[in-house]
């Protein structure tokens, strides 16, 4: 003789008869309902309202992912625009035997040009970019669109300078030698 689930429960004293009754009035009140269509509509809409916050969830999440995926695709995009014009307009550089210092981050570093590249990278006619650890001279134009997509490639473009003379400068007649190294 098989003892019903309900009946081990009552005996342990996990649940009373009142307890007992109740449950097995609302199973029959379900099967009922079922039976009618009418259980559907009270326990389908929570389940449904269950549902339409998981797609809502899911749909947030996936709206996130594809917003980085298209950041991550432009970081890309302009990373190659900015080594394509590097690379188409780089100017060669003469190996000369004055150093030029700047910056690079925290470092200073060094590169070796001629007198004529010193004058215009000093004059601000050229300009110093970082492409792939090396350092490339670009014309002043170029590395202004260079600085329109990413600051960081651009590590020395100086401004240019016409020369303005003041009035009532004290040490206009003290003039600086031209080959006056520092």
């Amino acid at each position: 003789m098989a003892i019903s689930l309900q009946e081990q429960l009552m005996k342990a004293g996990l649940v009373d008869k009142k307890k007992v009754k109740k449950l097995k009035a609302e199973k029959l009140q379900h099967k009922q309902n079922v039976k009618n269509g009418k259980a559907t509509a009270e326990d389908g809409s929570q389940k449904q309202l269950e549902l339409k916050r998981q797609r809502e969830e899911k749909a947030e999440k996936d709206r996130l992912l594809n917003q980085q995926k298209e950041e991550a695709a432009f970081k890309k995009a302009v990373q190659a625009q900015i080594r394509q014009i590097i690379e188409m307009n780089r100017i060669p550089k003469e190996e000369g035997d004055i150093a030029y210092h700047f910056k690079d981050n925290k470092k200073v570093k060094q590169l070796y040009i001629s007198q004529q590249m010193h004058n215009q990278l000093a004059a601000g006619l050229l300009a110093i970019v970082k492409l792939d650890e090396r350092y490339e001279l670009v014309a002043e134009p170029v590395a202004a669109k260079i600085n329109q997509r990413n600051e960081s490639y651009v590590l020395v473009c100086n401004d240019r300078q016409e020369d303005i003379e003041d009035e009532d400068d004290p040490y206009a007649d003290f003039k600086i030698p031209d080959d006056l190294m520092w």
